[in-house]
């Protein structure tokens, strides 16, 4: 039997031919469906001044998330903390807590999810802002529950709405920081396996088990390491059809590589694309790691992927497809192999 849970991650990436709007009203619906087919978690990116992503405020898309389901947990992934003041953060995840009592996560992040100019559009003070990544996460957590110390200027200041439940709190990243900053903290960890192909996933998973120190007694923390990995995944009727569905990513990542931030493309676009003998050598490296193909082959291929990193208690699936009908049926096929129920 599987050991892991299965959960979701959207960037509500923009489609090309479709508008930015669009791609927010497919995360509603998705995470709908998500919903209803009994994954754990709803995650929602954020990213800032780019064409591929929609998604600029996951806190006010998981309003409407949370106001239109009815069991999966939903959150973030993650805030941009640096970017913003640690009480608003504070604030704005106890009022969806009040949306959406007890299935609040707050998952919280160091990197800018942007560009340097736009970083310091959000914050004036971004060359520093990151370095206070670790004080942050203790004045959230202090805002939720925990308490400020007791010099801390602040420690006056109650965080409102007041809730009976509070959010669980991740860390997010794609380097060791942050899973030393979520063993010190004794928080759930999730690497960004899909933002890196995988590179320094084992490590960094190491690193937070490492450094782990266990809070049983404080409430929000955990006993034990709980080490996850945002993935992508794809999954489709056949093999055949998965990999005619994972051209549009391939593409895709080729432009950002070069650094171009692009909407996604349609098959078609990508088919008649002109690949260089460079790009055709990175896309079939691509493929070689890729968690593409029929819904046993995936299973197979996170099953492994969970071995080789000394177990992983989640997986959060992003499914980056042009067509919104096969990224719905991706999500399907997911839960049906790996018997998913709604409760």
């Amino acid at each position: 039997m599987t050991a892991f849970t299965l959960s979701a991650l959207d960037q509500s990436s923009v489609a090309s031919g479709r508008t930015p709007g669009e791609a927010i009203r497919e995360t509603i619906a998705l995470a709908q469906h998500c919903d209803a087919l009994g994954f754990r978690r709803y995650w929602c990116a954020e990213h800032h001044n780019s064409a591929s992503h929609a998604g600029t405020a996951p806190e006010v898309l998981l309003a409407a998330i949370g106001a239109t389901t009815k069991r999966i947990r939903i959150g973030s992934a993650g805030i941009m903390l640096p970017h913003y003041a640690s009480l608003k953060v504070a604030e704005q995840f106890r009022v969806l807590e009040a949306i959406a009592p007890g299935r609040v996560d707050l998952g919280v992040g160091r990197a800018p999810g942007s560009d340097g100019r736009t970083a310091f559009a959000l914050n004036p003070a971004a060359n520093q802002a990151a370095d206070r990544f670790p004080a942050q996460v203790m004045e959230v957590l202090g805002w939720q529950g925990d308490g400020l110390p007791e010099n801390h200027p602040f420690r006056a200041i109650v965080a409102q709405p007041a809730v009976e439940t509070r959010p669980e709190m991740w860390i997010l990243g794609s380097s060791d920081y942050g899973a030393q900053v979520a063993g010190y903290f004794a928080l759930p960890y999730c690497f960004a396996h899909f933002f890196s192909d995988g590179g320094g996933s084992e490590q960094a998973i190491a690193v937070y088990r490492e450094s782990f120190q266990p809070k049983p007694d404080m409430a929000g923390r955990l006993a034990a390491p709980h080490p996850a990995l945002g993935v992508y995944c794809l999954v489709a009727d056949t093999e055949a059809e998965a990999k005619r569905l994972f051209r549009s990513r391939e593409l895709w990542r080729l432009k950002r590589d070069r650094g171009l931030y692009l909407p996604l493309p349609s098959v078609e676009e990508a088919e008649a694309h002109s690949y260089s003998d460079l790009e055709l050598s990175r896309i079939e490296k691509m493929r070689e790691t890729a968690m593409v193909g029929a819904p046993e082959q995936v299973k197979a291929k996170l099953e492994a992927l969970s071995a080789a990193h000394g177990g992983i208690a989640e997986f959060a699936v992003i499914t980056h497809c042009h067509d919104p009908a096969a990224r719905r049926h991706s999500y399907t096929l997911l839960a049906e192999t790996f018997g998913l129920k709604a409760a």
